[in-house]
């Protein structure tokens, strides 16, 4: 089982899928990662040498940013929305959709389930 960016990656998929496990990564991304290492998207996890892991650990700590360092990153960025007060920053602090979704009758996730309080 590969360890990259600190993600054990599913050791019987293709690499172009198991890199996806990688938060911060896609399938686009990935791809370009086994481009620019001239790996094979079809090669499985448990195919892969101790070299070619080495090689996407690189091209991954040089490219790409991930895992904590990009969850702390997106959390700043959020904090920051909150303190400047503008309208997205006010719909993260009261936990409300951000980007302009309804909410009179959904948006159950942001909101939380709720109890009727109603006439009986």
């Amino acid at each position: 089982m590969a360890r990259i960016a600190g993600v054990d990656l599913p050791k019987n998929k293709r690499m172009e899928y198991a890199l996806t496990y990688i938060y911060g990564i896609g399938l686009t991304s990935s791809r370009k990662i086994l481009d620019a290492t001239g790996i094979s998207y079809d090669k499985r996890v448990y195919e892969l040498t101790d070299a070619e892991a080495a090689t996407i650990r690189k091209e991954i700590q040089e490219h790409y940013m991930v895992e904590g360092d990009l969850r702390k990153k997106v959390m700043m960025d959020i904090k920051t929305l909150m303190d400047l007060g503008n309208y997205r920053g006010l719909r993260h602090r009261r936990g409300l959709p951000v980007r302009g979704q309804k909410t009179k009758t959904n948006a159950r996730t942001r909101k939380g389930k709720r109890k009727t309080v109603g006439s009986a």
